[in-house]
């Protein structure tokens, strides 16, 4: 018996020492992973970009602006928008706080009057928004101390926008949503062609009159409405269940997945052409979408990440995404401030897809 064991795991092991792809995923792919996420997942709050109104524009507001900038946590500059719009960077993520220091400003703390300091915050990262008051709350307590003893303090008058509860749940649901629909379809689509090959199947559907475009559309479509039905799930039961604000356009976000699906079916199909098995392709669409998951902003901000991991980034659709998601249901965004992130996902999609269409309808043949 042990013989005859023995003997198996020999085979099994020289099939694998013989499979170059396999040796390489074993292998090679977790130690790349483990460098890229060692360097990725930090759970430190840094670069927070600040848009800054000073309405006072005196030395001592000036002074105050600047007890902000050492260090690598707030960058603050003006903001392209006026105060009454300021929401609008909020949405298209222009900077994630807004510092309002009134007119009578430097009069106040040189009259011993109480002076007060607005401090909006973007909610929708409630661990975020909450370190963020924190070292806001530490800077003034610090800039108080360095005034004259005749000086009345500042005060900070925060307001958290789309997230006045912070409740955490608000920010992680939606990311659970996109990362879900990216995992299904990526893993789903890269096995659909390969698998065909490996249990001999493959042959008989091309001695039919189906075409290749046939073929390739009748397997991706089947995970297309696959990954509508577990977005529509899980939103139902994030609105329901976990209360999940939507104060965007349902139909915007539709068709905005149609987008992201693009990308996503496109990617599992370029697996699929480069796989000779399912271990092998299930083993890719593992990588990538662990790889999709953690590079996405999800756990952690990209602006933490070193700047050689953020240029990845851009390489990675459900970065986009998740802003998009983020965005409708708790902001209430618009196409017009989320255009960037669909021009990059769009261009994204089109070229995985032409490349796996190319590949596919190769091998295939």
């Amino acid at each position: 018996m042990f013989a005859t064991i023995f003997a198996l795991v020999k085979k099994e092991l020289i099939q694998v020492r013989r499979d170059s792809n396999m040796v390489r995923m074993l292998f090679v792919m977790p130690i790349v992973q483990m460098f890229l996420l060692a360097y990725a997942v930090n759970s430190d709050v840094k670069l927070i970009y600040t848009a800054v109104y000073d309405f006072d524009k005196s030395d001592l507001s000036r002074e105050y602006i600047r007890s902000f900038s050492p260090g690598e946590y707030f960058v603050t500059g003006s903001s392209k928008y006026s105060l009454l719009e300021c929401e609008e960077g909020f949405k298209n993520n222009s900077y994630n706080v807004a510092l309002t220091i009134p007119q009578d400003f430097s009069n106040n703390l040189e009259n011993s009057q109480p002076t007060e300091v607005g401090f909006m915050v973007d909610g929708t990262n409630s661990n975020s928004a909450a370190i963020a008051m924190g070292y806001a709350g530490v800077i003034t307590q610090q800039f108080n101390s360095g005034l004259s003893a005749n000086s009345a303090p500042i005060k900070l008058a925060e307001k958290r926008l789309y997230n006045p509860e912070a409740e955490s749940v608000y920010f992680t649901v939606p990311g659970i949503i996109a990362t879900l629909i990216t995992m299904i379809t990526i893993m789903q689509t890269s096995m659909a062609i390969v698998k065909e090959r490996e249990i001999g199947t493959l042959e008989q559907l091309m001695v039919t009159p189906i075409t290749t475009s046939q073929l390739i559309l009748g397997k991706i479509i089947p995970f297309a409405l696959i990954g509508y039905i577990e977005m529509t799930l899980g939103l139902v039961l994030g609105i329901l269940i976990f209360k999940i604000p939507f104060v965007g356009s349902v139909a915007l976000l539709y068709g905005l997945t149609f987008v992201f699906l693009f990308a996503t079916l496109g990617l599992g199909m370029f697996i699929s052409s480069i796989s000779s098995t399912q271990q092998q392709a299930m083993f890719f669409a593992w990588f990538f979408s662990v790889f999709s998951m953690l590079m996405s902003g999800f756990f952690t901000p990209i602006a933490n990440m070193p700047q050689t991991i953020q240029y990845l980034t851009y390489l990675n659709p459900l970065r986009y995404f998740l802003t998009i998601v983020r965005g409708i249901m708790m902001k209430g965004a618009t196409l017009s401030t989320l255009y960037p992130e669909v021009i990059a996902m769009a261009i994204f999609g089109v070229a995985i897809f032409t490349l796996s269409w190319l590949r596919t309808s190769k091998r295939v043949k």
